[in-house]
């Protein structure tokens, strides 16, 4: 099983959401984060005065699925998420090493 994270701009979720039901996922867990990579903040200017934000507001999009699943769900978050401009985000693939529904006690895959 993996772990899929990805970091991805806010307007693109319902996107990377649609992409994903697509496939057949049934879940997915999304946090509202802040952060920055190479965009390196951004200057603003508020009531004439110019400061700096240093993170960014992004979301984190996580979805556990099998080993089978794993590569066609990096490839539709990717292209549903690109926009082909600096921040669009990052995608990571972690190993589970398990997984388990609380409610019926199902481990593993078909836990998810």
């Amino acid at each position: 099983m993996k772990l899929v994270m990805a970091i991805i701009k806010p307007f693109k979720l319902d996107e990377v959401r649609q992409a994903l039901t697509q496939l057949g996922i049934q879940g997915l867990t999304v946090s509202e984060v802040k952060g920055f990579g190479r965009q390196k903040g951004q200057t603003e200017i508020y009531r004439g005065a110019e400061y700096s934000v240093s993170f960014l507001p992004k979301v984190k999009v996580e979805v556990a699925v099998t080993d089978e699943q794993a590569d066609s769900v990096v490839d539709a978050i990717q292209s549903a998420a690109n926009t082909g401009r600096i921040g669009d985000g990052k995608i990571f693939v972690l190993d589970v090493a398990r997984a388990v529904r609380i409610r019926t006690g199902e481990v593993d895959a078909e836990a998810l």
